[in-house]
């Protein structure tokens, strides 16, 4: 039988789901206006007061930004190293947490405080771009995946997460007959499952939205990322200097229902919406993966 609820109590919960509901409208709703103005037709979305529906439903921005080929070279490049970049970085980090998560490991201390100690302190822009250069990865699609392969906060969650099993497991293996190899591959990893999953989706969001390595270390047209091509056209749109690269496409379209505006917009939800799609596939797995993986430092 139910307890019922004291007037107080009841007053604190409808409190509690209108400052949620506050919140969710709060963050949502930008995203929602994006969304709205890249379907509505240009000229109608001028006039402004769109708030919840588009007036003129069109997909006439989608259509002009998927006949550029430079953005559709971009997605590729930004679905190719997210798709080669995330198993890898996975894998890697995987690797070294298992190895760090055994105190028994020769120079045990030394290397979790190296690593660690790069958490803090970096080389700096131009040392950095001096090893790029020198291991021949300017202009180089690789420049995406190897310098992120490890990622140090995610390593200590997969550690931690590997040091919370339990021990009985890796003895028993051994007792098998087991070596190290065998152990990560066939008890280590299918227990990590909802850690891995968690790390994914960052190493996922980070590929996906990074930016500022295409800018750097990328002068090919080719091989420049979506968020790169959008950041240009979002900044040659704010300056105003120059024709920008949303005006040029609005220009080439066939029929004039789209503008600069539109065609941002666009852009950005093209940008954003594969990404979000991947969350519920793994969101069993993540705050799963979040919570067991912080419990110990």
């Amino acid at each position: 039988m139910k307890e019922r609820k004291t007037l107080a109590e009841s007053l604190f919960d409808i409190g509690l789901y209108l400052f949620l509901t506050g919140i969710f409208i709060v963050t949502f709703y930008p995203f929602w206006n994006i969304l709205i103005i890249s379907l509505n037709e240009a000229t109608d979305s001028m006039r402004g007061n769109l708030f919840f529906w588009p007036r003129e439903f069109t997909l006439q921005s989608y259509a002009t930004i998927f006949r550029n080929e430079e953005l559709f070279d971009a997605v590729k490049v930004t679905l190719l190293r997210t798709v080669v970049g995330t198993p890898l970085t996975v894998l890697c980090i995987a690797m070294l947490g298992y190895a760090l998560s055994k105190r028994n490991l020769v120079g045990w201390r030394f290397f979790t405080l190296f690593f660690i100690f790069t958490m803090y302190f970096g080389g700096g822009l131009i040392p950095t771009y001096m090893v790029i250069q020198a291991l021949g990865l300017i202009d180089n699609f690789f420049v995406f995946i190897f310098p992120g392969l490890i990622g140090v906060f995610l390593m200590i969650l997969v550690r931690t997460y590997i040091e919370q099993l339990p021990a009985e497991l890796d003895e028993s293996a051994r007792v098998d007959g087991a070596n190290d190899l065998q152990i990560f591959v066939k008890v280590t990893l299918p227990l990590c499952v909802p850690v891995l999953a968690t790390i994914g989706l960052f190493t996922a969001i980070g590929h996906w939205n990074s930016w500022y390595d295409s800018y750097i270390y990328t002068y090919k047209p080719e091989l420049k990322t979506l968020q790169a091509v959008l950041v240009r056209i979002l900044n040659q749109f704010q300056t105003g200097a120059m024709l920008t690269e949303a005006q040029q496409l609005a220009a080439s379209a066939k029929r004039m229902s789209v503008s600069s505006e539109s065609i941002r917009m666009a852009v950005t939800m093209v940008a954003t919406l594969p990404i979000i799609m991947v969350y519920p596939f793994i969101q069993r797995y993540f705050m799963k993966g979040m919570m067991v993986g912080a419990i110990k430092s």
